[in-house]
């Protein structure tokens, strides 16, 4: 929907918070030289998350990439400034222009605005991860977890869900 409607930031936003995989207060604070400190969108990136003060390393994928591109000439970013700018300044979008943002979006695709959120952009990539490889500690180390406790509750892993994964192993 965003890429039909040609709404670079909205695309460029909407990918890298499913690449990061960070908090919707951390995908809002990064700035252009966080991710394109050359001009153009780099393959892995390093933000600190506010919430732990912790680094997390992420990848951003060819379709990121060329979306943030986009979007850095569209929107003529230079370095030192914020990616994600509120309408009227050069300050960061606050987070509840974000989540209003992710609302607009969410329901033009017609889902329930209550059932996903912010957050959901920060688990999509996770789940999907933990599904397809069952590796818990990659995912614990992509989220930027300290405690593998943690990242079970996080993506919600029940008795159920270990079985099925260890009856795909033989030995």
């Amino acid at each position: 929907m965003l890429q039909i409607e040609r709404r670079t930031r909205d695309l460029a936003m909407f990918n890298l918070a499913i690449d990061s995989k960070l908090r919707g207060c951390d995908v809002i604070s990064i700035k252009v030289d966080d991710i394109a400190p050359n001009g153009y969108a780099v393959d892995r990136a390093t933000v600190r998350q506010r919430k732990t003060a912790r680094p997390v390393r992420f990848e951003l994928t060819e379709q990121t990439r060329e979306a943030v591109d986009d979007y850095l000439k569209v929107a003529r970013k230079m370095p030192g400034e914020f990616l994600f700018t509120g309408p009227r300044s050069e300050l960061s979008m606050t987070s509840r222009q974000y989540a209003r943002l992710v609302s607009d979006w969410i329901v033009g695709v017609g889902l329930d605005p209550h059932l996903y959120g912010t957050h959901s952009l920060r688990r999509t990539k996770a789940t999907l991860i933990y599904r397809r490889t069952g590796n818990l500690r990659a995912v614990q180390l992509l989220l930027g977890h300290t405690k593998i406790e943690s990242t079970v509750r996080y993506l919600g892993i029940e008795v159920d869900d270990a079985l099925a994964i260890a009856e795909q192993v033989d030995v």
